[in-house]
């Protein structure tokens, strides 16, 4: 019996063309997205169209039309078959009416963005200046995007985090040592409050609470005094106390000992995406490709207490995403 081909399943008349990109930092998953916007968006029998390069790409006109096997053996791996990257002109209205003129060239109706709160306020303004429909989806390992759970990448690089941090305890014990490890967080503390939670730490320091490193230092001395020989402590890059290297000045008189420091850096965005952040990723490309095909536009597409969501653009950039304040409460008294 002959296959039957994609166009004899699909009921659908080809009604527009829809571009997809992903922007700011890559995440592990994206391309778990990528895969599922390709194949349902075919599906359902509209033309969809790569944009390399992220929002730059855009404004280049780098495109290219997307076939099922264009995403063939992707959902496994890190990083983006996209590429990514930042546009400084994007940033301004005449780089805006450019994008939005160039889309209409193309013929392009539809435009989804993978990426983070920046990405999301991009498209807010493109908003206003484009007729097309434009859906977000939010893919950052910082999880500091508003209208979703758990962004795509955070569950992968928080478990990269906790495996590099495991190998990591294992020396500061073999030596008695006390360790500083940064992760990233320029303004979320969420991979730092699930990696400290998750190994174990002395103490968290992220930049939604106020932090006091006296009190660390002072818990850290006592802990000593108890026989703990070693110890850690996760910092999220952007708390106001600074980074590791520049808490590690501030604590080691603190202390009476040197602090070593460890930055875990890009390790925690690479590498094949966790079975949650794969299927997370084409969970939302899949309802992003649903919203198109009904009109919807100007949302970011999330995923809220196991129900998938819908969340204006402006308001996924400026409402701040909460702490799970109760997983920090348990710091004090899980280090005891």
């Amino acid at each position: 019996m002959n296959p039957i081909s994609l166009s004899e399943i699909s009921t659908i008349t080809l009604i527009m063309k829809v571009g997809i990109l992903t922007s700011g930092g890559d995440s592990p998953g994206m391309n778990a997205c990528i895969r599922a916007l390709v194949r349902v968006g075919i599906s359902k029998g509209l033309e969809i169209i790569g944009i390399m390069g992220g929002l730059q790409g855009l404004l280049d006109g780098k495109f290219h039309e997307m076939q099922p096997r264009s995403v063939a053996n992707i959902i496994h791996r890190g990083g983006t078959i996209l590429t990514t990257g930042r546009s400084k002109e994007f940033k301004t209205l005449e780089g805006q009416m450019k994008a939005a003129q160039i889309l209409e060239k193309a013929g392009i109706g539809a435009l989804v963005a993978i990426g983070g709160n920046g990405t999301m306020q991009g498209m807010h303004k493109l908003q206003q200046v484009w007729s097309g429909q434009i859906i977000g989806l939010p893919g950052t390992i910082d999880n500091d995007v508003f209208g979703t759970d758990y962004s795509i990448g955070f569950d992968t690089a928080v478990n990269n985090a906790i495996d590099a941090v495991d190998k990591i305890r294992d020396t500061a014990q073999a030596f008695d040592r006390f360790f500083l490890i940064e992760v990233m967080g320029r303004d979320s503390g969420s991979i730092a409050l699930d990696v400290g939670i998750s190994c174990g730490a002395e103490a968290i320091v992220i930049p939604e609470t106020k932090t006091n490193l006296k009190k660390i230092a002072d818990d850290i001395v006592a802990g000593r005094a108890r026989g703990k020989n070693f110890a850690f402590i996760i910092v999220a890059e952007g708390d106001e106390e600074g980074d590791a290297m520049e808490i590690s000045r501030k604590m080691s008189s603190m202390v009476g000992e040197d602090c070593r420091v460890s930055v875990l850096g890009y390790i925690q965005r690479g590498g094949n995406p966790t079975r949650q952040d794969r299927i997370l990723a084409t969970k939302l490309g899949a309802y992003s490709i649903d919203c198109i095909v009904n009109g919807k536009t100007g949302i970011l597409v999330g995923e809220i207490g196991g129900k998938l969501s819908e969340t204006p653009f402006e308001e996924s950039y400026t409402k701040k995403k909460a702490i799970d304040t109760f997983l920090l409460s348990l710091v004090d008294a899980l280090s005891i």
